[in-house]
Order: C-alpha cells, then sequence, then structure tokens
C-alpha cells in the first residue's frame, strides 16, 4: 500500500523532491497519438508556463523540469524560509493569485477594516495558506488540475488526465539531487527525441543554457524562473544549489553525449568537475541517469541520511538503502 504523501514528505529530512505526473493509461495526450494521428504537442508548452507561473507563487522553487508526450518531472525545493518571510498581506496576495480566497481575505485586500474577532479569524486561515503555499502535494494539485481542465476543455469531453498520483522521491543529499536533476534534464536525449541538452524542448537545461547565453551576450542578468545554481555555498552566502551552473551543463552534455553515441568509457577519460564533487563513480553515474526513476523508489541518497530521514519520518525499517548502497558514498 502506498504511504500517505504526508509520511513521505519532510523539511526536517530534506527539501528537495522528484515528482512526476503521468497521463491517465500511459496515452500521449501531451504528444502525438500514433492510434489517431491527432496531435497536442502544444499542451507541452502549456505545462511548462504553468509550472513557471506557479513557481513565482508558491514558496516552492523549480530545479528542474521535462515535459514529454505521455509525462513530465519536476524536482522542486521547498523554501520554507520564503514562506515564513510573507506577511499576512503578501500570504493573502499570493493566495488569491490561485483561489478566491474567503470574505474576510478579500475585504482585507480591499484595505477594509476588519473587527478584531474577524481579523482572528483571517490570521489563522493565513496560517493555513502560508503552509500550503510550501506543499508540493497543492503545488501539483493546482499545476495539474489547471492543465487538465483546458486540455477536457480543447476535448470537450471529461474524466480523468491525469494518474490519480503523482509519484514522488525525496532527494536527502548533493549527489541524490545533482545525479535526479541530470537524469531529468537528459530524458529527451533518452527517448531519441533530441541529440543534445540545447536541442531538448521543454526542459530546465535548455532554458539554463539559453539564459548563460543571453547574460554572457547581453550582460544582463536574465530573470529567474529556476532555482539558481550558487556553486559551493558557504556561511552568508545566497540561496541556491550548491554546485556550480557551468559543471552542471558540462556534466549533462558529456552524459547525453554517451547516451546518444553510446562511447562506453567515454566519461571515465577526462572525469567533469562535479562528479569528482560528489564522490560518485562514472560508471554509477552512467547508470542512475539512465535508471534513477525504476531504481531508486521513496528516499534517495547515502545510508547515513537514509537512516536519518527513516527515523525522522518514523518508519520502522530502513526504505529503499539498499540500492542506494550500490551508488551513492
Amino acid at each position: 500500500m502506498p504511504k500517505p504523501r504526508y509520511a513521505q514528505v519532510s523539511l526536517e529530512a530534506t527539501p528537495y523532491y522528484h515528482c512526476i505526473s503521468r497521463c491517465v493509461r500511459g496515452a500521449f495526450l501531451c504528444g502525438t497519438d500514433n492510434q489517431t494521428g491527432n496531435t497536442y504537442e502544444h499542451r507541452k508548452q502549456l505545462i511548462e508556463n504553468k509550472i513557471q507561473e506557479l513557481s513565482s507563487i508558491f514558496a516552492i522553487d523549480v530545479c528542474a523540469y521535462a515535459v514529454m508526450s505521455n509525462h513530465y518531472h519536476l524536482v522542486l525545493h521547498i523554501n520554507r524560509l520564503q514562506a515564513e518571510r510573507y506577511t499576512l498581506a503578501e500570504v493573502i496576495e499570493q493566495w488569491h493569485l490561485l483561489f478566491n480566497g474567503t470574505l474576510y481575505s478579500q475585504r482585507y485586500a480591499k484595505g477594509k477594516n476588519l473587527l478584531k474577532c474577524e481579523l482572528a479569524v483571517l490570521k489563522k486561515q493565513v496560517n493555513t495558506w502560508r503552509k500550503q503555499l510550501m506543499d508540493i502535494s497543492w503545488f501539483m494539485r493546482v499545476l495539474n488540475e489547471d492543465v487538465a481542465r483546458t486540455a477536457n476543455k480543447e476535448d470537450q469531453c471529461t474524466g480523468r488526465f491525469w494518474e490519480g498520483r503523482f509519484k514522488s522521491q525525496a532527494l536527502l543529499d548533493e549527489a541524490a539531487l545533482a545525479t535526479c536533476m541530470a537524469y531529468v534534464d537528459l530524458n529527451p536525449i533518452r527517448a531519441r527525441l533530441a541529440d543534445n541538452p540545447e536541442a531538448s524542448q521543454h526542459t530546465s537545461i535548455k532554458q539554463r543554457i539559453e539564459s548563460l547565453q543571453l547574460n554572457h551576450t547581453q550582460q544582463t542578468q536574465p530573470p529567474h524562473t529556476l532555482y539558481p545554481f550558487t556553486g559551493n555555498p558557504r556561511k552568508n552566502s545566497p540561496e541556491g544549489l550548491p554546485f556550480k551552473l557551468t559543471d552542471y551543463i558540462e556534466l549533462v552534455k558529456q552524459t547525453g553525449q554517451i547516451m546518444r553515441e553510446d562511447k562506453r568509457g567515454y566519461i571515465t577519460k577526462n572525469i567533469p568537475t562535479l562528479l569528482h564533487q560528489l564522490n560518485i563513480e562514472p560508471k554509477h553515474w552512467q547508470y542512475l541517469t539512465m535508471n534513477f526513476e525504476s531504481k531508486l523508489k521513496g528516499l534517495v541518497g547515502s545510508v547515513h541520511k537514509i537512516k536519518q530521514a527513516c527515523k525522522t519520518l518514523g518508519y520502522q525499517r530502513d526504505y529503499c538503502s539498499s540500492w542506494c548502497e550500490n551508488y551513492f558514498p
């Protein structure tokens, strides 16, 4: 029996999670239907746009994404500090971008005075909204419901568009995070839909490469819709992914080359900088970027991190530590 979502997500264990939603029955509802010849490729852009929109509303950052013909992947970072810094007015403003709110929140947003008892009720409701603005289940719910409604309206039908429950993996350390992000970014290359990351449509790696090129040519900082890379973080450094963007792009490009050209041992001749930092064997990296989702379930990271997370989540036994033991130091 699947574990309930509250038993899988813990900020004390990790703020990083890999989420996957699949179209019902695995149908190509965001691609080209081979049976009918109908094409729904435009829905990939719809999903990509919605992901970027919601990342600016929720206190949840998008680290990586890939939108495919019958499913999509997200690597999300729950930004608790951002949610806790929101004022009462900011929480209401963000929530009203998603839902109508309540009578009291609407009156407050219009600058009308509330009675003391009404304000107390509103503050209690806002505390709930604050938690929901950093809840990946709410993020996925809003994303999937909006896409499903739009698609069903186009198809003039009713019923499920997505499978009933999205899958999630907790990424417990830097090695698990970087490997999962690369796995997500390389989806189109594994599926033989692109030859390199630059040509991988509807992926975060393509967006990051284009933003980096724009930054170099225009000498201006492009707008951030993705969680930024900050290098090796130290005390008082800005919040972000603990790798260098250029190192990550280099590693993803080399890995993609291997997938397309099948050059055995290619990556071992010139081990990328990021693999040294993560302390992952090149052969393990190559295997994981092909099989991350199928071989690793639930909690992903070193055995030590898994034991800590199991204790935090109240699990009776270690969860998927046998596979992780083989690949993560």
